[in-house]
């Protein structure tokens, strides 16, 4: 039976959804290490279905301000992925790219918009590029686009785009250690309940 809502994901998809987390944290990890000359490494993702009040609370709150990027998926596979970037993860990215941080998200000037851009971009096109190499699919991402604001604000894109289809969200929570310190990078993965059966069609995983 096809799924109808990402509540009907049982632990063999979720294998699978890790597993494709794991090569594309890599990917994107190995990507990052040669554009700062730092060497970045991972843990092994985590993998959740949340409803999105459930990801404010495991974010911190919906007043938290973060920095979000958005990227929309289509061809293949349609659907949107939204990074949540807290202050940890922007000081230590910037701080590898540049040598320095900000002491204020909302206060981040226009290279370093650039840079998370670039960051998002890198991290989006291998989650992506791990999603082809397993099913050959062909999946085009947008441009990211990029906006620092309370995570409420940010979870509301995708709340009002995807409501008629699901209450709830996958969320797929990277660490990365970067300059010995241990960041956590949020990607809430919203494809479409029949890009997602596609999916795991194409994988002979049972739906």
């Amino acid at each position: 039976m096809a799924l109808t809502n990402f509540e009907g994901l049982n632990p063999m998809h979720f294998d699978v959804l890790t597993e494709i987390g794991n090569i594309g944290s890599g990917n994107a990890a190995a990507a990052l290490s040669d554009m700062t000359q730092q060497h970045i490494k991972i843990r092994v993702p985590e993998v959740s279905v949340l409803k999105f009040n459930e990801v404010m609370q495991f974010f911190g709150s919906a007043e938290k301000v973060a920095a979000g990027l958005l990227v929309n998926l289509t061809q293949d596979m349609d659907g949107m992925i939204l990074y949540l970037f807290g202050d940890d993860f922007v000081n230590e990215t910037l701080k590898a790219f540049f040598g320095e941080s900000t002491s204020d998200l909302l206060m981040l000037d226009d290279m370093q918009k650039s840079a998370l851009l670039e960051i998002g971009n890198i991290m989006a096109a291998s989650y992506v590029n791990a999603l082809s190499q397993m099913t050959s699919f062909f999946i085009d991402i947008s441009v990211p686009s990029l906006a620092v604001d309370m995570a409420g604000a940010l979870l509301s894109v995708p709340i009002i785009e995807f409501a008629n289809i699901s209450e709830s969200v996958l969320l797929i929570n990277d660490s990365f250690i970067i300059n010995n310190k241990e960041v956590d990078s949020h990607m809430i993965l919203l494809p479409t309940v029949e890009s997602l059966n596609k999916l795991f069609t194409n994988l002979g995983v049972e739906i």
